[in-house]
């Protein structure tokens, strides 16, 4: 029988750690070779951690959620014969990388403890005085078909005064209810629960925290009618053959990606140590997209370079990766620009919070019908009903200005309300 220590490898360009989000053994366990031992979660990505040999489980790094260095001890195992020679060059190449520790102090002889003192010898007890009889329970006087009926109501009986002779009855019940307005008993309290964050929640977490911390947000709300938008949109799935349903995203990614080149220093990344700006040309546009675990944001590269029906494919595809965890680490990152929408709980409007080290991040918002007013091609002003949109932008003020922010707004407005313009070359 040999060790075998498992040191954890190189998983990433730049990856300094990586935490323990799910454990798939234990001290105790056998594992298999190339069997799973560990999911660890990056900045990038959450990449699964297999055993390069056969054998038991001796010890493991630590909880979930607690990290782990790159180079440092993942898993103990014990294993029969001898580690092949390929096994051990990797293993040894990833422990080279991990981070010397600092040397520990000489410790202090420990000072010897001071004898307790005797105990004085205890006076006779008083004795305690009896504790008071615990008051007898009222017992509630009512009908089985009163109780029952308290008890389809939510209604505790003990709550409710008779009007007479101590017994209640159902026209006792409709005072109570006509009194506390129908709301007659409260939904029982839910236990405390203690939830340790860990994971993508954890990231979240840190990453909103640092860009709430470095960015001075602002954020500028516009209304837009997207009456035309979402007739243009209709009749294009009515002819789209076997292509994918639009939904209006594919139609904003248009209209942001053909008003971008006027605005490059929204679609941009702010490097905050170096104080550089990077100006994009490409749009590599990060979607928000909700999962289980939380927000990810997969990126749609080359936004700029796809018509609506490419965007929806992928805005589908990457939508689905990122909900049932097969994204890839490059399909997770290098974003320049993120649109973040709720689709029908969009609100009226939003603040966004950016998606660091990006400048801008843009939400639609819920689309209403309201009764405006329209000029007609006769000169005449009429009320119509129409459907309106808000799109809410948050941006850097390091970075980006106010009337930048507005006037790109404005430009995508202009486009959405007169989608032809999205569709021409």
């Amino acid at each position: 029988m040999a060790k075998f220590t498992f040191n954890l490898p190189d998983i990433g360009e730049g990856i300094a750690e990586a935490e323990i989000v799910a454990w798939h053994v234990k001290p105790g366990d056998m594992v298999e070779e190339d069997g799973q031992l560990a999911d660890m979660m990056t900045d990038k990505a959450t990449v699964e951690m297999e055993s390069p040999v056969a054998g038991k489980v001796l010890e493991v790094a630590g909880e979930v959620g607690d990290t782990v260095a790159i180079g440092g001890m993942l898993v103990v195992i014990e294993v029969e014969g001898e580690v092949p020679d390929e096994v051990l060059e990797e293993n040894e190449a990833a422990a080279e990388a991990a981070p010397e520790a600092e040397p520990a102090p000489e410790s202090a002889p420990e000072p010897k403890p001071e004898p307790e003192p005797e105990p004085e010898p205890a006076s006779e007890p008083s004795p305690a005085p009896a504790p008071a009889p615990a008051p007898a329970a009222t017992k509630v006087l009512a009908s089985p078909a009163v109780r029952k009926r308290a008890k389809d109501l939510g209604i505790d009986l003990a709550q409710v005064k008779p009007a007479e002779d101590g017994r209640i009855r159902h026209a006792d019940l409709d005072a109570f209810i006509s009194y506390t307005g129908g709301f007659a008993a409260a939904a029982p309290a839910r236990a405390d629960e203690t939830i340790k964050v860990i994971g993508l929640r954890k990231r979240i977490a840190e990453n909103m925290q640092a860009a709430k911390r470095n960015i001075p947000h602002f954020t500028y709300v516009e209304e837009c009618d997207v009456t035309e938008l979402e007739r243009t949109r209709a009749q294009l799935n009515e002819n789209r053959g076997d292509r994918p349903k639009l939904t209006m995203l594919p139609l904003l990614i248009s209209a942001i990606c053909k008003a971008l080149p006027n605005f490059p220093m929204i679609n941009a990344r702010f490097d905050d140590e170096a104080k550089v700006v990077t100006r994009h040309g490409s749009v590599h546009l990060g979607m928000a997209t909700m999962t289980d675990n939380g927000l990810m944001v997969p990126v749609i590269r080359d936004a700029q370079g796809k018509n609506l029906w490419q965007l929806a494919r992928e805005i589908t595809r990457l939508a689905e990766a990122a909900r049932n965890g097969s994204a890839k680490s490059e399909e997770l990152s290098g974003s320049t620009l993120t649109i973040t929408s709720l689709g029908p709980l969009g609100g009226v409007a939003t603040t966004p919070v950016i998606n660091r080290p990006e400048v801008a991040i843009i939400g639609p918002n819920r689309i209403v019908e309201r009764p405006m007013f329209v000029t007609g091609a006769d000169g005449q002003e009429r009320i119509e009903k129409r459907k309106l949109m808000n799109i809410s932008i948050s941006c850097d003020h390091r970075v980006v200005d106010g009337y930048d922010a507005a006037a790109f707004v404005q430009e995508v407005k202009k486009l959405i309300e007169a989608p032809a313009t999205i569709l021409a070359g």
